[in-house]
């Protein structure tokens, strides 16, 4: 993620995707990024000096409304974009503010 940008990240990892901020070691607190997690997920964003973001490249989470999350997307003026269903799953892919590529099922 770009440096100084942990308020985006907390609004959409934690207000869009629901994920619970967690306090980042403290020897790594100060390089700047945001740790989330939920049950057994762990996101950890770090800055990155020249950053670019991942658009092709992704990673995916299963969730529980996603209909709920693409209004919310919709209503913030994020990125996303619809795929066709995979063994059963509804599918999007969705964009951070940083233009990570997300896919949610």
């Amino acid at each position: 993620m770009p440096a100084g940008q942990e308020d985006e990240a907390r609004a959409f990892y934690g207000e869009v995707l629901g994920l619970t901020e967690v306090p980042k070691p403290p020897d790594l607190a100060r390089r700047g990024g945001a740790w989330f997690e939920r049950g057994d997920v762990r996101v950890h964003l770090g800055v990155e000096k020249n950053f670019q973001p991942a658009r092709k490249a992704h990673v995916g989470f299963l969730v529980d409304d996603i209909r709920t999350i693409i209004a919310e997307c919709g209503r913030r003026g994020l990125e996303n974009v619809d795929d066709e269903p995979l063994d059963g799953f509804e599918r999007i892919y969705v964009y951070d503010p940083f233009g990570n590529r997300l896919e949610l099922m």
